[in-house]
């Protein structure tokens, strides 16, 4: 008989903040943040330890209003490429327990110990082990939900571990009944505002609700609300709420080839002007392109999102292109994806632009037309991207890049859009 999988989810706590304070033991007692870059727009707070959120300080506000509940703050700089290495720290002390280690973000990894009970004991002590090493090793308190599945192990670790005194929390089939489903909606994993606003309309006002309702009423219930093609939607909101979720804890889930390439950039200040918008697209076509080179495959369709300035009333489009042949080449999707963009833009000011190829294929195979210059590019860029893997993103740049409107030499020395 197979034994009951166990499966975790193990949580940073503030993890941003939890590794500056781990690096700088003088701020053990002050309450520190992470924010962008405060004479840009993305000043805002990344992330907040637990004295700074005791103070009222939570992630996403500026840095302004944050100043205002907590004068005495430590404002650090995230450092990204810091972060990546500290999370990859911990992976490997996660794989000390078990070969199934699947990351599901930068500070949350799923954990199966199934089958290293026999090595390290009850799952409860094989949790506490990982706290103490990782506390050990790195600084990093952490927090773990422990389940059969890693649906109801990420809900454990967030309605649960996170708020316990131990930073534990173990929540079995078993508990289902009088722990998960009197939860209201807004709790259950993949249910946000909206959805919850929906759900409520519905008279769906509990996890309970949802999961008691016969998978066929709440389709037919959901139809109703969205339309034929909610079935999808309707079925995963039902396994959620009954923790029914069979998926693996696959180590290797972000290895697999990707079924879309692409790029977004939130901008400084309003874009506005047609000339500034191009330059954009063409640093994002470029960074588009150069990734795929760089795992070998060109894409079929393009695609180009934009939204508007205005974040209380998001305005703004997202739209596709298929192109006559598939391409990685910078100045082809370049093209298709200015025509795309004109097509729809309405002349409103832009803070946020991002470009895509998908129906990714081999990028050595493909028809050779006389009629354009695309071996001419590919040797081009071939080039170029090896400059760039050897010296950096700011080697040789396209002269628009350096004008007013370029983001290119600020984005190089970041990682997701923060500093390194």
């Amino acid at each position: 008989m197979k034994p009951e999988r166990v499966v975790m989810l193990a949580d940073c706590q503030s993890f941003y903040a939890s590794c500056e304070k781990a690096d700088n033991p003088q701020w053990e007692t002050k309450p520190v943040v992470v924010a962008g870059d405060p004479e840009r727009r993305s000043g805002i707070i990344l992330a907040a330890c637990p004295l700074a959120k005791a103070r009222g300080v939570t992630t996403a506000e500026t840095l302004r209003t944050a100043f205002e509940k907590c004068p005495e703050a430590v404002i650090v700089r995230p450092r990204m490429q810091y972060y990546i290495n500290v999370s990859m720290q911990i992976t490997e002390i996660y794989r000390s327990y078990s070969n199934l280690v699947e990351p599901y973000s930068i500070d949350e990894q799923f954990i199966d110990v199934t089958g290293s009970q026999s090595l390290f004991g009850t799952p409860l002590q094989i949790a506490r082990s990982i706290q103490e090493k990782v506390r050990k090793e790195t600084g990093i308190y952490t927090r773990l939900g422990i389940s059969y599945s890693k649906v109801t192990a990420k809900m454990a670790c967030d309605l649960w571990a996170k708020k316990n005194r131990d930073g534990l929390s173990l929540l079995c089939k078993t508990d289902l009944l009088e722990k998960l489903w009197p939860m209201p909606v807004n709790k259950m994993f993949m249910v946000g505002n909206r959805m919850t606003a929906h759900f409520n309309a519905m008279g769906l006002s509990t996890i309970g609700h949802i999961a008691q309702t016969p998978l066929a009423k709440l389709k037919q219930i959901m139809r109703q609300k969205f339309g034929k093609n909610s079935d999808i939607h309707a079925e995963m909101y039902w396994r959620i709420a009954n923790g029914l979720d069979d998926s693996p804890v696959a180590p290797y889930t972000h290895e697999q080839p990707p079924k879309q390439v692409g790029h977004q950039m939130t901008l400084p200040r309003d874009y506005g002007k047609l000339e500034d918008i191009k330059v954009i697209l063409l640093e994002l076509s470029e960074l588009v392109c150069q990734r795929c080179r760089g795992i070998g495959l060109m894409g079929g369709v393009v695609s180009v999102g934009a939204m508007g300035a205005n974040y209380d009333k998001p305005t703004g489009f997202h739209r596709q292109f298929k192109m006559t042949d598939p391409t990685n080449v910078t100045n082809q999707v370049y093209d298709a994806a200015v025509k795309l963009f004109m097509e729809h833009w309405d002349n409103s000011p832009l803070r946020k632009l991002g470009i895509s190829l998908s129906e990714l294929s081999n990028g050595e195979q493909y028809q050779v037309s006389l009629f354009d210059d695309r071996e001419k590019f590919r040797a081009l860029e071939q080039t170029t991207d090896a400059l760039k893997r050897k010296y950096g993103n700011t080697i040789i740049m396209r002269a628009v890049s350096v004008t007013a409107a370029g983001q290119a030499i600020d984005r190089a020395g970041k990682i997701g859009g923060h500093y390194l």
